[in-house]
């Protein structure tokens, strides 16, 4: 394989909405470069990079993939990321380590809530962006609706590079605005097309739109701007000249129009990454924190090596593999380097540059290229390792938190140990999932980004793990208090043949501030109570308030005053004072008319304008509060408090009544009192929980 030098390289992620063509765009390119000689197919799961065995039976991206091949003499690196939101860290970690983003966007569909998301993200990691217009072979693809609504949406610099002809079935040709020609694709899908100069209509056509171009590069540069009011226009030379520079601070954000499925139009895309497209010398310096947390710079011309793992997996025939990008130095076979966020040594064993699930063994990675190793001990994602001499850790990628969970059923029992191994190990891969056994639910709770989420978690344990396991509902986390003052006296006592046991406890309970927990005082006077039995009423009260009174659930916000008592100079001890300060609290909280506390979840809903309606009466009939809307270029963000009870499964609820458009996230708000007759409910759950648990 060539060797390519940091400014010969090209890292590209290609991310947007779920089914908006991203994997068969990479199938092209690959077909385009002569590295496959024939398109897969996602149907027949024969695509280089949904090669997983649960992407091909789902038929979906569900892990990042990298691939690689040469183009004009550059290499260009892709990063093939997921769609569905379920698997947001993959587009995260791909756009940490890319120089630009393809955003690709659905001709028939158009922009979707993952389309505004991977656009924020490449915005706050300040790379370029492109625009691909995928799917123009399609019924009803519309190339200029969708240009006009990305300018809309995203920027009025939006600026298509080449345009469709013929858009629909059979579609093959374009119009290039660069070359002021027309572009016919070969239809054996190899990426293949001639050239003839635009002519009538079309050269009007072109020419307009060349002059457009001309004026968003001018005014990229004051030097070419001042030619441009000069001549009224700029030479070819000058605008190829200025259109990286415009292309690279985004004075002007190039639209392509392609088909994946038929590979019309990749070529010129390809054309353009290699010629304008950043390499890793146009982004000179990194940000990095050294071991002494000040802030450094590592330049991409630093000979001391560095490197950033962005992403950890686990393959069948290598177990865990390490993919990273070089940022600095070049990273060789059997280096020592030091790993700054676990200050440990790690030794570089074989590395690859990767297609998907073929690899090429190499001893080199220079600064900026992407490459992959296996037999790491304590690397894992977001990790850095470095020479000795620099020592730096760079940024980590900053993941959403989990917004569905789901309790898990070992099918048999006895398969705890597999169990706890394999959510452990899936937790080390992926940075969105967490689990966790949960004392207060008794249950083992997984957290993800949505129901694919977690069911590709349960796949991976039966597969993988060789367990079986069911999803269920998991427990709410309800809590129990008071709204009336009272006081209640218990005495403890029992008598056995030698010392006996005696204790008396007065207490006064009344409401405390919400979220304050148990206040617990003491008011005592006089020598009823000798003050040494205080900490002890407190355990018991303490207790008493974890176990529940009237559900099980956590006591809150009470606040409970010891004010008096009795004691025996023989028989009151430690023991008898928890006793009675557990029954003494228990029998308060039942008279000071006790009540259910639920969690309330703020949810934040992105959905299509025309879905509105239907998302807010469902949120409504789930209890929920509405508190505001704003727009979002065509989406429509829905700000609302809804119970917790009231959320398993919404997010299967969300894509079914947005078309799989909408999405959500959540996290907890405030308690809040429950109404009476879902009280009951609540409390009547809880006694049968207990029966079966004793039984």
């Amino acid at each position: 394989m060539k060797n390519y030098t940091s400014s010969d390289i090209r890292n590209c992620a290609i991310v947007g909405h779920a089914s908006s063509g991203k994997t068969m765009l990479t199938e092209s390119m690959l077909a385009s470069a002569s590295v496959i000689t024939r398109l897969g197919s996602i149907a027949a799961g024969t695509t280089v990079s949904d090669y997983r065995e649960n992407e091909r039976e789902r038929k979906i991206s569900i892990q990042l993939s990298v691939i690689h091949f040469p183009w004009l003499n550059k290499k260009i690196n892709v990063l093939d990321t997921p769609g569905y939101m379920d698997f947001i860290s993959e587009a995260l970690s791909g756009l940490r380590v890319a120089d630009l983003a393809i955003i690709v966007v659905d001709a028939k569909d158009g922009v979707g809530v993952g389309t505004h998301q991977v656009w924020e993200w490449a915005s706050q990691y300040q790379i370029p962006k492109v625009f691909v217009i995928s799917g123009l072979d399609k019924e009803n693809a519309d190339f200029t609706a969708r240009v006009q609504e990305i300018k809309e949406t995203f920027s009025d610099k939006v600026f298509p590079l080449t345009e469709p002809l013929d858009p629909g079935p059979g579609f093959s040709k374009l119009l290039d605005v660069m070359r002021s020609e027309v572009i016919e694709y070969a239809p054996d899908q190899t990426g293949k097309y001639t050239e003839s100069p635009a002519s009538g209509e079309l050269a009007e056509r072109v020419k307009t739109l060349h002059q457009q171009l001309i004026e968003l590069v001018a005014e990229a540069d004051d030097s070419l701007l001042e030619k441009f009011f000069e001549k009224g226009s700029l030479s070819e030379e000058e605008l190829r000249a200025g259109l990286k520079h415009a292309f690279l601070n985004q004075s002007f954000i190039p639209v392509f129009g392609v088909s994946g499925q038929t590979n019309v139009g990749v070529a010129r895309l390809l054309d353009f990454i290699a010629k304008y497209g950043p390499s890793p010398l146009d982004r000179p310096a990194t940000k990095a924190i050294d071991m002494s947390d000040n802030e450094v710079s590592v330049e991409v011309t630093n000979p001391e090596p560095s490197l950033f793992v962005f992403k950890t997996t686990i393959e069948p025939k290598f177990g865990e593999l390490t993919i990273f990008r070089v940022y600095s130095g070049t990273v060789q076979t059997g280096m020592e380097l030091f790993n700054a966020d676990k200050r440990v040594s790690e030794k570089i064993g074989q590395m690859f540059f990767l297609n998907g699930q073929n690899r090429i063994l190499t001893d080199r990675v220079v600064a900026g290229d992407i490459a992959a190793t296996v037999k790491l001990r304590d690397t894992h994602t977001g990790n850095t390792l470095s020479s000795y001499k620099l020592q730096v850790r760079f940024p980590k990628v900053q993941y959403p938190h989990p917004n569905i969970h789901a309790a898990l059923e070992l099918a048999n029992k006895g398969d705890e140990e597999k169990l706890s191994q394999g959510l452990a190990a899936l937790q080390e891969v992926d940075p969105t999932f967490h689990y966790i056994v949960d004392a207060e639910l008794r249950q083992t709770i997984i957290s993800g980004q949505g129901e694919l989420h977690l069911a590709v978690i349960v796949d991976e344990l039966k597969r993988r793990y060789k367990v079986e396991v069911q999803l269920t509902q998991p427990r709410v986390r309800y809590r129990e208090t008071i709204k009336g003052k009272t006081e209640a006296k218990y005495r403890h006592k029992k008598q056995t043949g030698g010392a006996g046991q005696f204790a008396e406890v007065w207490l006064r309970v009344e409401p405390a501030p919400r979220d304050s927990g148990i206040q617990f005082t003491e008011s005592l006077v006089g020598q009823n109570v000798d003050r040494v039995f205080v900490p002890s009423v407190e355990k018991g009260v303490m207790r008493a308030a974890n176990e529940g009174v009237i559900a099980g659930y956590r006591v809150t916000d009470v606040k409970v005053d010891f004010y008096d008592g009795k004691m025996h100079p023989v028989d009151s001890n430690d023991i008898s004072f928890q006793i009675a300060g557990y029954y003494a609290f228990r029998e308060a909280i039942m008279n000071a008319n006790p009540c259910i506390l639920e969690p309330i979840h703020l949810l934040e809903v992105k959905v299509p304008e025309e879905y509105m309606g239907a998302v807010m009466g469902d949120l409504t009939s789930r209890r929920g509060k509405i508190l505001g809307m704003e727009s979002l270029g065509k989406m429509q963000v829905i700000k609302a408090l809804v119970p917790a009870a009231e959320l398993y499964r919404y997010s299967t609820t969300l894509r079914s009544l947005t078309g799989g458009r909408g999405s959500h996230t959540e996290r907890f708000s405030h308690y809040e009192e429950m109404p009476a007759a879902l009280q009951q409910k609540v409390i009547e759950e809880a006694k049968k929980l207990r029966e079966q648990q004793h039984k």
